[in-house]
């Protein structure tokens, strides 16, 4: 009884930090990206669906509460919810991978997670290095299917997913990248994990996380290699998503091409990370 109490009191937790940020559980037009690739999240915390004919692969499982919404979007796409079968996500924080453990649940689908972020999925985020003291932002612990290492490719269908450790956000925080074709054109997606430092992220003597700035500075060199015509992210917000969907369908170039708006966003979250980095480091002094 007490434990059910408890996991109850979090919930209620997590459903009012949510209500915070309303584009989080605001439901948004379901939508084809490019070629087998469609977003089936929020307004805000993004979801994405890539379609094959072996069955599905799901990004980003979002929170508890999200589960439905994923599910209606799918359909309404004309795909079955239960042909996922493959869920990833972009990083260890319950508003990207809450819902997890219960579209496991739905579908059967093989859970496949970033090594530095497995123990956070499967303790639910009871020992991530920031917010380990924060219950309202724990989830349901999760079993990871597939450990994935760096360089990883998840396959199906014909469809080559790589995973690209861009650590800091989280210890195993994870972009990945795709290569597909429309109209015989080759295009190279890109689906950013999160290059953000949050607030109270302690850059400098973090006993918790040694390296974070060590992370960070490779997260940036590895986005900066990486080859990107369609910019996606684990929130609408990095690339400008419902200014984008908003031009679809008006006879123009697909809005969602945008290497130099990949560019660009990279470029200003370096240099808030480094503007951040320099500040605690005064204060240090």
């Amino acid at each position: 009884m007490l434990f059910r109490t408890f996991v109850l009191l979090l919930c209620f937790a997590a459903s009012v930090f949510a209500q915070s940020k309303p584009d989080w559980t605001q439901p948004f037009p379901p939508h084809r990206v490019i070629a087998n690739v469609y977003y089936v999240g929020s307004k805000d915390l993004a979801s994405y669906l890539i379609t094959t004919p072996e069955g599905h692969i799901l990004i980003n499982s979002s929170l508890e509460s999200s589960v439905p919404l994923i599910r209606k979007s799918v359909e309404e796409l004309g795909f079955r919810f239960k042909d996922i079968k493959i869920l990833l996500i972009s990083h260890a924080h319950f508003d990207h991978c809450a819902g997890s453990a219960l579209i496991k649940e739905l579908t059967g689908a093989k859970y496949m997670v970033m090594d530095a972020d497995v123990p956070e999925i499967e303790d639910g985020g009871r020992t991530d290095f920031r917010y380990n003291s924060s219950p309202e932002l724990f989830f349901k612990p999760t079993r990871v299917d597939r450990v994935l290492h760096n360089g990883d490719e998840v396959r199906l269908g014909g469809v080559v997913l790589t995973a690209h450790i861009t650590p800091g956000h989280t210890k195993g925080c994870t972009t990945w990248t795709l290569q597909l074709a429309e109209n015989g054109k080759p295009y190279d997606v890109v689906v950013v994990g999160g290059p953000n430092v949050n607030p109270g992220y302690k850059l400098m003597r973090n006993s918790q996380y040694s390296q974070i700035a060590e992370d960070y500075e490779r997260t940036f060199r590895t986005l900066k290699s990486l080859p990107c015509d369609i910019f996606l992210g684990a929130h609408g917000s990095y690339y400008g998503m419902n200014e984008k969907f908003a031009r679809m369908g008006k006879g123009g170039p697909n809005p969602f091409i945008d290497p130099t708006g990949y560019k660009e966003y990279i470029a200003d979250r370096e240099q808030a990370f480094r503007a951040e980095l320099k500040q605690q480091q005064g204060q240090s002094q």
